[in-house]
């Protein structure tokens, strides 16, 4: 263990470039809860989370859209609780008009038990929602690759 000892996420922040719009895709399809909300100047923040633990902030100060091509945020995954709630989430997602890099619930390499969904939020940024095992059937996009790792 290092001198610093164990470390856990806390929390991952966003740029978002409409929080409102952002609120209603992380809050009314995602399921997370507005913890708090505010402004300095012309920004606009808010965190969000599940059950009072706070889980994403979003913060209103960028334009544009997610660049993959820049250094920084590959993608955000989220670890469902089943692979019904997975499926859940893929409707609502549908219903919402979400952007997905594969159609329905893949695994994450050939043969592997584990496996989600591939979407993007309404600025691009590329997000997961997935369990460790039950998508034992799905298939996966590549042979060869992480099927998270080029979408």
């Amino acid at each position: 263990m290092s001198a610093i000892g164990t470390l856990a996420t806390h929390h991952v922040g966003l740029n978002v470039t409409d929080l409102t719009r952002s609120l209603a895709f992380y809050g009314d399809v995602l399921g997370f809860e507005v913890l708090g909300e505010g402004a300095e100047k012309d920004s606009r923040y808010a965190f969000l989370g599940q059950d009072g633990r706070l889980v994403l902030t979003l913060w209103q100060q960028s334009e544009g859209t997610y660049d993959s091509g820049r250094p920084g945020l590959h993608h955000l995954a989220f670890e469902a609780e089943s692979i019904e709630h997975v499926r859940a989430a893929e409707a609502a997602l549908t219903a919402r008009g979400a952007s997905f890099a594969y159609e329905g619930v893949v695994a994450h390499r050939e043969g592997a038990a584990s496996g989600g969904i591939f979407f993007h939020d309404p600025d691009g940024t590329r997000l997961e929602i997935s369990v460790p095992k039950g998508a034992e059937a799905a298939e996966a996009p590549s042979e060869t690759a992480p099927t998270c790792g080029f979408f």
